[in-house]
């Protein structure tokens, strides 16, 4: 509260098989959250005149493949997932392997042959891909590697010391496993390690509570972004499936204040980082197991947001 850490708590297993319990200090695959990180390393080249949101992605890629996508889709909807692009960890998981990948470029066979879904800003659909295309214009207009980029320039930056990608094969300690309940659909935990991939700039860094709460408040209060820009994130823009979205972050109107957000959701793994923006509440929930959205993590989440915003605090 008002950026002091006033509780924590942990719960189950990181693993399962071995009875070693999860700690606030464990680390977690924190899915999408991950698309803050490169949504802020984008506007931080944005903010250095390094780039332009309206302009097409061919101006920094000139050597993209998909000359559709070159010349029609712009950073601005990659950001907002209104660029027609697919969501290539969904639409393309067939044919992804999991240990192949150690580059940013080496997504790009997944999804370069993609055709669009709709004409780039007429609509809204959840793209990683987009966000895939923004780690290769970050390390383009950048000169740094993506994933140096955003140690260089967030993760030290905000106090975020346990925040890296990792290879799925990594042997790192304190790290929780995941495990997929096919959210929800069955009795049976299964461990999630087929379905994983290294980080890309849509997904899958590693990280813990309290870096993640570092990273919220060191973005909030303009230490990553000047307050122009940081505004200029947080501003709703398009509706989504449920929530408005800024630019990398969803803007929640649908309660009694804005929650700021982002989750990240995948076999084996549900985490929220939400920001309840009138009473300066922060709450960062880390699970390695997946749910139907009712239950587990999603209960929790769901519990504060009633809590915390459907109706007026007393002080």
């Amino acid at each position: 509260h008002k950026d002091k850490i006033i509780q924590k708590r942990a719960y189950g297993y990181s693993s399962i098989e071995f009875k070693i319990k999860n700690t606030t200090e464990t680390k977690f695959n924190i899915a999408s959250i991950t698309k803050m990180f490169t949504a802020v390393a984008t506007l931080q080249l944005y903010e250095q005149g390094k780039l332009k949101l309206n302009t097409p992605i061919g101006n920094y890629l000139p050597d993209y493949p998909n000359k559709l996508v070159r010349d029609s889709v712009t950073i601005h909807q990659l950001l907002t997932h209104t660029s027609g692009l697919h969501n290539f960890y969904v639409a393309d998981r067939d044919q992804m392997k999991n240990s192949a990948y150690r580059k940013i470029s080496d997504f790009v066979p997944l999804f370069v042959k993609d055709t669009l879904l709709f004409t780039p800003g007429t609509n809204y659909a959840y793209s990683g891909t987009g966000f895939v295309i923004l780690g290769l214009i970050i390390e383009k207009v950048s000169g740094e590697n993506y994933y140096d980029y955003v140690k260089n320039h967030i993760f030290k930056s905000a106090g975020m010391p346990n925040t890296t990608e990792l290879a799925v094969d990594s042997i790192v300690e304190n790290k929780a496993s995941g495990y997929t309940s096919m959210f929800g659909e069955s009795k049976t935990l299964k461990k999630n390690d087929y379905h994983l991939t290294k980080t890309s700039p849509a997904g899958f860094h590693y990280s813990t509570a309290k870096d993640l709460f570092n990273f919220s408040k060191a973005l909030r209060n303009f230490q990553l972004l000047n307050e122009e820009t940081t505004r200029l994130m947080f501003k709703p823009k398009v509706k989504g499936y449920n929530t408005y979205i800024g630019y990398g972050i969803d803007v929640d109107q649908r309660y009694n204040q804005t929650i700021l957000s982002h989750s990240g959701g995948w076999y084996g793994i549900h985490t929220e980082l939400m920001d309840f923006m009138n009473d300066h509440y922060t709450v960062v929930i880390l699970s390695n197991i997946d749910d139907d959205g009712k239950t587990r993590a999603a209960r929790v989440a769901n519990f504060f947001k009633k809590l915390l915003a459907d109706k007026k605090l007393e002080e």
